[in-house]
């Protein structure tokens, strides 16, 4: 017996984003606490989605990987502007940090407490104020999504899972993405491409989840590079927004190597590498790893991209702009093999369709270099 369930309230479509203020009335919410980035404020991402609320705080200070330090610092003004609700503007970590202050609405910190590798979903309750997610990328899928990754104090890159943790409403208009450098836009399509992948890989038994992150697949293969090369293609944009959504509609089946790898390499301070882009970088090599262990799959998803599966992700990535391999994104080998060892305790580790090893891990990592 598997259970399946899906998942949260999505208004999805062009021109969305201007209900903020109705569903926030909804929710119950008066003045809510608004989590972005500098880059999404000062694009007037921000002011537009807020224009028609009387009473918000804003807090613009998410870093690029969210940590616990930002958590705790955002938690602390949410509770000295004494709001009552969060409204997260921008990509995967903002929407996270939004995540890690909505848990301590109703739970005390240290965060790693509630990590899934320390036991933490059964820590999660639903005592917690209600959560809008915004995205104005087309990658993580967090507004979909029941984890918040978050650097945690120690230095891990741990992922906080639950199903209370999903937005109480995820509002996904393609609008917000028009203006999205290209650069921004090819690493976050990939993040979303390698969710669909690693899901329908992933060997738990799930049959909705494969159908969606099949259907995903299709739209982001279609138009990544249309939407890279022009930010106004609008139906581009629209497919990559339902690429990220069904990606990590999806990924409650469960992620694999790529995500058990990128986690920690995404911990490395002095690198702070984009999520996205090590998945797109990582993609081709697991593909490569899993392949005699997923049996008809790898055949399935030959005939749907048009071709072996590890190469195409090849060529995309080339297409693209991604970087050539990890050495040039400055990663060395004392962190391949640093990173190795952390894979082992990430919570995608588990679901990867062939259960790797320390020195498959690095192998891995070797491949993609």
């Amino acid at each position: 017996m598997s259970a399946i369930n899906y998942l949260t309230r999505i208004e999805f479509g062009e021109g969305a984003a201007a209900r903020v203020p109705d569903f926030l009335r909804e929710l119950g919410v008066e003045r809510p606490f608004v989590v972005t980035d500098k880059g999404v404020v000062a694009a007037g991402i921000v002011d537009r989605v807020t224009s028609g609320l009387a009473d918000a705080f804003v807090y613009d200070g998410t870093p690029a990987n969210p940590t616990e330090i930002a958590v705790l610092e955002a938690f602390a003004l949410y509770e000295a502007a004494r709001c009552d609700g969060l409204l997260a503007i921008g990509g995967g970590s903002s929407i996270d940090l939004a995540k890690g202050v909505r848990i301590l609405t109703g739970h005390r910190p240290p965060l790693a407490q509630y990590a899934a590798v320390n036991g933490g979903a059964q820590r999660i309750t639903n005592a917690m104020r209600p959560l809008i997610a915004i995205p104005t990328t087309a990658g993580t899928g967090s507004e979909v999504g029941r984890a918040a990754v978050i650097i945690t104090t120690d230095g891990r890159k741990l992922g906080l899972l639950s199903a209370h943790n999903l937005p109480s409403l995820a509002i996904c208009d393609p609008e917000l993405t028009y203006g999205l450098p290209p650069g921004l836009t090819a690493a976050t399509g990939m993040d979303a491409i390698s969710h669909c992948l690693e899901t329908y890989m992933a060997p738990a038994f799930n049959p909705p989840a494969e159908a969606i992150a099949l259907h995903g697949l299709d739209s982001g293969l279609g138009a990544i590079v249309r939407a890279s090369r022009d930010g106004s293609d609008k139906a581009a944009r629209r497919d990559m927004m339902i690429c990220a959504l069904e990606g990590a509609l999806a990924f409650q089946k469960g992620l694999g190597a790529v995500h058990a790898l990128t986690h920690p390499l995404g911990a490395i301070r002095e690198l702070n590498l984009h999520h996205g882009t090590l998945n797109a970088v990582l993609m081709p090599a697991v593909l490569r790893f899993n392949r005699s262990a997923i049996g008809g799959k790898w055949d399935a998803l030959r005939q749907r991209m048009g071709g072996e599966p590890d190469r195409v992700v090849d060529d995309l990535n080339r297409s693209l702009g991604m970087p050539s391999g990890l050495r040039a994104m400055g990663v060395t080998e004392a962190m391949m093999v640093a990173v190795s060892k952390a894979a082992l305790t990430d919570h995608c580790h588990a679901t990867n369709p062939r259960l790797a090893s320390e020195s498959d891990y690095l192998d891995i990592l070797h491949d993609a270099a």
